[in-house]
């Protein structure tokens, strides 16, 4: 029973410190080029270095998380060509998973985006980052879950996480007074059940801000 039992113990450690630095890199909690060690992060889980390691193996392999050949372990720094890329990437997928949400976006999921909205508007005023990431992220969520294609949405999580350091980065040089803008017009096309304006709504907010970013 013993040998069955640290293999599943090492692996249920494992998860939990890859869903935890996931969830951190995602919301913009780490700047970009930001280092860890497998040291520092099995200290802070209270994890030996095996789950450590292989947490930190697993977001490499996601792009969350860049392994240098000399072995240092740090959250990416994006060049303008990766920054256009994934903008392009968010555009491709995330307008189709608009898409395909609008024929299920009942009045219940406008209200639960116009609630979300509001809180990121408070987080807009409270100068407050990663609660501004993480409620744009929900917000988008939200909407893409309607799409019911877990695919699609697998992948543009993944973008988001490459680009969560970067979001953090971009949110302090846009230094935000309102809420993004385009969330108001996805809403409305939403209500409207406008295709066309939901598309050009969702390419616009997913892709102006990280233009801005790589000019």
């Amino acid at each position: 029973m013993l040998m069955n039992t640290r293999p599943a113990d090492t692996s249920a450690a494992h998860d939990r410190v890859y869903r935890a630095l996931r969830t951190r890199i995602m919301h913009g909690e780490m700047a970009p080029g930001q280092a860890l060690t497998l040291r520092g992060i099995g200290k802070e889980f209270d994890v030996s270095m095996t789950p450590a390691r292989e947490a930190v193996r697993r977001l490499v392999a996601e792009g969350a998380l860049f392994l240098s050949s000399s072995g240092r372990v740090s959250t990416p720094e994006l060049s303008n060509e990766r920054i256009e890329e994934l903008a392009a990437l968010r555009a491709l997928i995330e307008v189709e998973l608009a898409s395909r949400a609008l024929p299920r976006a009942h009045i219940a999921l406008i209200e639960r985006l116009q609630t979300i909205n509001a809180n990121i508007a408070e987080a807009v005023a409270q100068r407050d980052a990663v609660t501004y990431i993480r409620t744009n992220l929900e917000f988008h969520r939200t909407l893409y879950l309607r799409a019911q294609a877990p695919a699609m949405l697998a992948m543009a999580e993944t973008v988001w996480l490459q680009l969560g350091p970067t979001m953090r980065a971009l949110y302090g040089r846009l230094r935000r007074t309102e809420p993004p803008q385009f969330h108001r017009m996805i809403i409305a096309a939403l209500k409207a059940g406008d295709e066309p304006g939901l598309r050009l709504a969702v390419r616009s907010d997913v892709t102006q801000g990280l233009k801005m970013l790589a000019a």
